[in-house]
């Protein structure tokens, strides 16, 4: 019998799920509630909100229409924050240009999006001169700047961003449309090759904004997020629509705190200043927060972090926690908006001592809400969940992209079986904790068995005097691969930590029956430091090449 479809009444607004409808609460609940910039602006929702208009109009009135792909190169900023809601809302598609890549490749995905329209900050003036002879023909440069006066330069800027929004209307009339347009495109980092664009509807974000405050709500009270939070991204917004957060923060009407160009101490004097609750970063960003000039001398006790974009080793946790600070692990790719998983503890593991804690916080998390999270073999069936078995991780969930822009091929590859692949191993356990093992490349496959460098690392750095550390597979004739541990020393531990105390600690680990021995690593190198990726995790694709 076919399912039955009750059509609407011809009057009934079918509400097309939107970005311009997660506006209504905040406006309703908190439209005096402050948007901060730095130490340099402070406004309120409702000027967001005519602000946003503003910029929708005049963006149409030179020439952007609906589909129109515009382009932002921009640090944290208010100014991000209004694109990332008046380009989709407009019925324009909001490309975020992640900066840190090679010039090349940034030229590579303005090109590959379609861009007609680029809005960039003044810093990257001497990037696009170099870049504009790579570009298509752009209708409109826009200029954003913080800085007296604009630079003087001969490069076609059609408008300066403030001066842009004095000639358009607040009053904009944002249109519905059907909910599935294309909101918002970005690139992958390209450590596998050429950056590949990823692309997202509104109802897409709509629908992950909303998943995510059910995430965030379900919990007791460790880690979550609520409306009187104080919210600031260490994150770049150009990745992943910074988690997705900025829109989980705006519709919940929360203080708004952009910290502009990143750095440590920008990050220490906003959280101190602004009292900031909430953030998010990668590991690296977290170790570089905990050693900056001044944190010694604020209270973070009141902060909530999720770190996310590779493992959140034990020792950093560890070093996090004394400070206490909330921390605990997200998980998530490019390619699916990227909330997956979140590492909120169950109550009743919530002891209030750190050891215990750790293994939970440090765990890849519970699929959030809406996710179909299974660890498969590679014939697709699911393995069981004993916390042992590991298998790749392959997801649905009603916010993942669809596919690459304009690469059928890797699309379906990226979906064969009709689950989104991650190319992450992983194991789940009873309680329904994640735990990755390693990305599919990463993992070690010696003699016959998977080493994860995700542990081996996590052990290392527990070694005194080991400030980072990675694992790469090298060739092997007997093995097939061996572990190959890079070592980054605290300053002042050169030559008290040499490449026997690296495995006699290992040893004790493998003792202890935490890892197996063909794990000791014969390779140990000292670097000073480990390349990093555009966003900040540590560039194993770079490693490879170095130590093959």
């Amino acid at each position: 019998m076919p399912v039955k479809i009750i059509p609407p009444t011809p009057s009934a607004y079918t509400y097309p799920l939107l970005i311009k409808h997660l506006l209504h609460t905040p406006m309703v609940r908190s439209p005096g509630q402050e948007i901060v910039y730095r130490d340099l602006r402070r406004r309120t929702y409702r000027e967001f909100r005519e602000r946003i208009g503003r910029l929708a109009s005049a963006l149409s009135q030179n020439g952007v229409k609906q589909g129109d792909v515009v382009a932002i190169l921009e640090w944290d900023s208010d100014r991000y924050h209004e694109c990332y809601f008046a380009i989709p809302m407009m019925g324009a598609v909001m490309q975020t240009v992640n900066v840190s890549l090679a010039p090349e490749d940034i030229a590579y995905t303005i090109v590959d999006s379609g861009a007609t329209t680029v809005l960039f900050n003044a810093d990257f003036l001497p990037l696009m001169e170099k870049l504009r002879p790579h570009l298509p023909p752009i209708r409109t440069y826009v200029l954003m700047h913080d800085r007296p006066e604009p630079p003087k330069t001969d490069f076609p800027i059609k408008a300066e961003y403030e001066s842009l929004l004095s000639v358009g209307s607040r009053d904009f009339p944002f249109p519905d449309f059907d909910e599935n347009a294309c909101a918002t495109v970005f690139h992958t980092t390209g450590t596998t090759g050429r950056p590949k664009g990823v692309h997202y509807s509104h109802r897409q974000i709509v629908v992950h904004t909303m998943a995510a405050l059910v995430e965030y709500g379900l919990t007791s009270g460790h880690g979550r997020f609520h409306r009187d939070d104080v919210y600031m991204p260490m994150t770049p917004m150009f990745h992943v629509h910074a988690w997705g957060c900025p829109y989980t923060a705006t519709l919940s009407g929360s203080k708004l705190v952009f910290p502009g160009r990143y750095s440590p101490e920008i990050f220490v004097k906003l959280i101190d200043a602004e009292k900031v609750t909430f953030t998010h970063c990668v590991p690296t960003l977290l170790q570089m927060l905990l050693t900056a000039p001044g944190v010694d001398k604020i209270d973070l006790s009141r902060l909530k972090m999720v770190v996310g974009g590779a493992a959140l080793p034990p020792a950093l946790a560890r070093a996090a926690m004394a400070r206490g600070i909330d921390v605990f692990a997200g998980y998530g790719q490019s390619e699916t908006c990227p909330m997956l998983t979140g590492a909120h503890i169950k109550t009743k593991h919530l002891t209030g001592d750190f050891e215990d804690e750790l293994p939970y916080r440090t765990s890849t998390g519970i699929a959030t809400p809406l996710v179909d999270l299974r660890i498969v073999d590679d014939n697709m069936a699911d393995l069981p969940h004993d916390g042992e078995t590991v298998g790749e991780i392959v997801v649905r969930a009603p916010w993942l992209t669809t596919g690459y822009l304009d690469n059928p091929e890797a699309s379906e590859t990226l979906w064969r079986g009709g689950y989104l692949h991650t190319g992450d191993v992983a194991s789940i356990d009873p309680e329904g904790y994640v735990r990755i093992a390693d990305r599919l490349k990463d993992i070690v496959k010696s003699g016959g068995e998977w080493i994860s460098s995700i542990l081996l690392e996590n052990i290392l750095m527990e070694k005194s005097g080991v400030q980072r550390a990675a694992v790469i597979p090298t060739k092997d004739v007997k093995w097939g691969e061996r572990p190959h541990a890079l070592i980054v020393l605290h300053p002042g531990h050169a030559g008290k930590v040499g490449a026997d105390d690296i495995r006699a600690h290992v040893a004790s680990y493998v003792e202890r029956g935490v890892i197996s021995r063909i794990a000791i690593p014969e390779n140990v190198t000292f670097v000073p430091e480990l390349p990093l990726t555009s966003v900040g995790k540590v560039d194993k694709k770079t490693l490879r090449a170095r130590h093959l």
